[in-house]
């Protein structure tokens, strides 16, 4: 699709979807920003890009904090020159509990690290995507930003935020050429998925194999969708080929909304 010397970041580009992400326009030949916590895990990533013939940046940071998405802004400006794609893929999946049960602490984590990291990182970018008079920020929300989940109330709150963020951030960049897109993923296989699954059969008093099943019943396809489904979606928006596709919410889930 052609990111050639375009430059992407990704946030939670270390790890999961967003390797896939970044992976996925390394291969399309764009110069990808990863920013995270996890250094490490970047770093590999960046080893594997340099690989294809493109110029990587690792940019530790906590997605939480303004100040540190203000710098991460900054040092991709100071290498590039510019910012083609914003992908808020950072997120975390936050407490399995009733909302009874929830923490401030806990609720407020989940909001800093999968609402607030988007704005602040959109909020960033606009400037320099404006003064170029176009790109495209894709949010990775969830289907759980759609209809929601018992024992999940921080994470689904969030990530309905998110969607509204991606509407608002499309009408009011829209004049500038700048388009804005939010994925929902479904199941998607993965530690993630496992990890809550897990959670929810502790919570329940029940098993793995029990709280997976009822996941399956749930999909038409019968299959859990993939890392790398979603990651292809984030660079078909990002594309000049969905280049009339803005402020619009997609699905990647074998059919699970419909239910």
């Amino acid at each position: 699709m052609g990111f050639e010397n375009q430059t992407i970041i990704v946030t939670g580009g270390g790890v999961g979807i967003g390797k896939h992400i970044a992976l996925t326009f390394g291969r399309e030949k764009g110069n990808v920003v990863l920013a995270a916590r996890s250094q490490d895990k970047m770093e590999a990533v960046a080893e594997e890009l340099r690989g294809m013939g493109t110029k990587p940046l690792v940019c530790p940071m906590d997605v939480s904090s303004e100040e540190q998405c203000r710098e991460m802004v900054s040092k991709t400006l100071a290498q590039y020159g510019k910012i083609d794609v914003l992908v808020n893929n950072s997120g975390i999946a936050g407490p399995t509990k009733l909302a009874r049960d929830i923490t401030s602490e806990e609720w407020l984590e989940s909001m800093d690290v999968n609402l607030n990291g988007a704005f602040y990182c959109a909020k960033y970018v606009s400037a320099p995507m404006i003064e170029a008079k176009g790109g495209n920020i894709v949010n990775v929300s969830s289907v759980a930003g759609r209809i929601g989940f018992p024992m999940r109330t921080p994470y689904a709150a969030s990530k309905w935020g998110m969607i509204g963020l991606g509407h608002s951030l499309a009408a009011e960049l829209g004049p500038y050429g700048i388009r804005v897109n939010t994925i929902c993923p479904g199941p998607i296989a993965g530690d993630r998925l496992d990890a809550v699954i897990q959670a929810r059969a502790k919570a329940n008093g029940t098993e793995f194999d029990h709280e997976m099943d009822l996941v399956m019943s749930t999909v038409p396809m019968r299959r859990l969708s993939t890392e790398q489904e979603v990651a292809d979606t984030v660079v078909y928006l990002a594309s000049d080929a969905a280049s009339g596709i803005s402020g619009q919410a997609f699905n990647v889930d074998g059919g699970f909304r419909m239910q």
